[in-house]
């Protein structure tokens, strides 16, 4: 028996070629743009400005500012709180920003654990 398949589904060698052509463009567009965003630097502060983080696109603290006022001997948990949601603010900013950024390239093309 012969599988009847219509005209123009599956393409021929030609359509394969520019499916590889584009995937190949596609795959050097988001290769740049990852470079690209991991040369990026946020700058995110937590605690009413009071603690102020740069953080790469790799996800690299470059550098933690305190002001003197938060600096409290007798109260050390509410410094690590306000640290702990700078640095946690950091990672989701670069996260959400790699995400939309990608999406751009890649469309609504959805390949779990590529892109």
């Amino acid at each position: 028996m012969k599988a009847n398949i219509p005209k123009g589904i599956g393409g021929g060698p030609q359509n394969m070629q520019a499916m590889l052509k584009q995937a190949q463009k596609m795959q050097e567009d988001m290769e740049a743009l990852q470079a690209d965003l991991d040369e990026r630097e946020y700058d995110i502060s937590a605690g009413g400005g009071v603690v102020s983080i740069k953080i790469n696109g790799k996800k690299e603290i470059l550098s933690i500012n305190i002001e003197p006022e938060i600096v409290d001997p007798d109260d050390v948990e509410t410094l690590s709180d306000i640290l702990v949601a700078a640095v946690n603010e950091a990672i989701k900013r670069v996260e959400e920003t790699n995400a939309a950024e990608m999406q751009k390239v890649t469309g609504s093309l959805g390949m779990p654990g590529i892109f």
